[in-house]
């Protein structure tokens, strides 16, 4: 894991200026088109990270400098987000949205690039990850297709779990694979992260060096292109080791750091710059 750390940590100061990006969004507001209603009830989630979520309303809308505006799936994966395109149309100019839409219909599309800023997509690359985790009867196909749709029109960020299926393989270096060969302008990477009263609650984060060595490979393999380490992974030991060596990975973005980030950012020399909205806004 050392010697590839090393190469990574070259290959980032070979395309990049030494700076790098730490976001505390406070200036974003997550807001639910379903409330806390969702159909799949997905191993991992079980509708829990809804609950911290508002629900959408005229009165909320213009508040905030931007939002994330996500909800529950329906049982195709997708999340009905066009019931509130009127309401959303009409606050557009006052805020930036950051859109979770799952598997949006193609006819959609074009009325979601009316209004959001960036599609936030989650990029599943593994058949049987998407039946037991999401409870979904689609497959890689689907997921390659919606996403090839949605950048013909709108600004897209793959995410990519990794570990989703209760912390084992998912298919992550399969996904590296397939953005390379149909592109991407960036990566966004969370780690699985057991929730109560899930599924998957009794399940482990996936090994820390196996996380490591994912997103040291995504550098290697995307060296011109901005790395994120998004807001979703574990807390505790597990996140202050995976901060800082996300940092000697060489990503360009990383999500509410700890204190031991800071401080080895400074130490390698590099310019920290501060947001306060989504990663990927």
């Amino acid at each position: 894991m050392e010697k590839k750390l090393q190469t990574a940590w070259q290959v980032r100061q070979a395309h990049f200026p030494p700076r790098i990006y730490f976001d505390r969004p406070h200036a974003t507001k997550g807001v639910s088109v379903t409330g806390k209603e969702c159909a799949l009830n997905c191993s991992h989630c079980g509708g829990h990270y809804l609950e911290k979520m508002a629900a959408l309303k005229p009165e909320i809308l213009g508040q905030a400098k931007s939002y994330l505006i996500s909800g529950g799936c329906d049982g195709q994966g997708r999340v009905p987000w066009f019931r509130q395109l009127d309401l959303l149309l009409q606050a557009k100019g006052k805020s930036r949205y950051n859109m979770h839409v799952g598997l949006v219909n193609e006819e959609e599309i074009p009325a979601l690039a009316r209004i959001a800023d960036v599609v936030s997509f989650d990029f599943v690359a593994d058949d049987a990850t998407i039946r037991e985790a999401l409870g979904l009867e689609k497959t890689v196909e689907d997921y390659v297709r919606v996403y090839q749709a949605l950048r013909q029109k709108v600004r897209v960020l793959p995410h990519i779990c990794i570990g989703l299926r209760g912390g084992e393989e998912s298919g992550e270096e399969r996904a590296l694979d397939l953005l390379a060969e149909l592109g991407t302008e960036g990566l966004v990477f969370i780690v699985f992260t057991p929730t109560p009263g899930t599924r998957y609650a009794d399940r482990q984060p996936p090994p820390l060096e196996r996380v490591v060595d994912l997103l040291s490979e995504a550098r290697l393999r995307f060296p011109n292109l901005p790395i994120h380490l998004g807001c979703m992974r574990p807390k505790g030991k597990y996140r202050a080791r995976l901060d800082e060596l996300a940092i000697r990975a060489g990503i360009n973005r990383l999500v509410q750091p700890t204190p031991g980030a800071v401080q080895l950012a400074q130490t390698l020399g590099l310019e920290i710059v501060y947001g306060e909205e989504c990663c990927v806004l």
